[in-house]
């Protein structure tokens, strides 16, 4: 099998196109330090608690409100409806796309919480949803 010297070329220059990327980098935050802007590195800690933020709050705000049975949906309700005693129905309204909505169950039909009470689910259900993603992630 031969190589030709087209394809080898193509290759050394992809390379060189990196390193001087790389330089260009090193280069930018060398000046940045000098000029006495620090470089904000996170820490792998901070990265794994922002995903799991976005993730819950994907999940409150897409998968709680919509008829969805998957698994991990399924065990924040329940838990949340065990820890408050109360079964709840979340929902958008359809035109206007405010907040979400939370109403309660109650014998007459769902009653709609007052909002110091819907604050209050919502952080219960924002808690529960943190530590059910934390368990769940790699």
């Amino acid at each position: 099998m031969t190589i030709s010297p087209y394809l080898t070329k193509n290759v050394l220059s992809e390379y060189i196109k990196e390193l001087n990327h790389g330089r260009r980098i090193a280069r930018l935050r060398r000046l940045l330090r000098q000029a006495g802007h620090d470089i904000v590195e996170v820490s792998p800690e901070a990265k794994r608690r922002q995903m799991i933020e976005q993730i819950a709050r994907e999940i409150i705000e897409n998968l709680l409100t919509s008829e969805n049975n998957h698994p991990i949906v399924l065990e924040i309700k329940a838990d949340l409806e065990k820890k408050m005693n109360q079964k709840f129905i979340f929902k958008y309204p359809p035109p206007n796309g405010d907040d979400i909505h939370i109403l309660k169950e109650e014998k007459n039909g769902p009653v709609e919480l007052l909002p110091k009470e819907r604050e209050q689910i919502l952080q219960k259900l924002w808690e529960i949803t943190i530590k059910k993603v934390n368990e769940t992630m790699i």
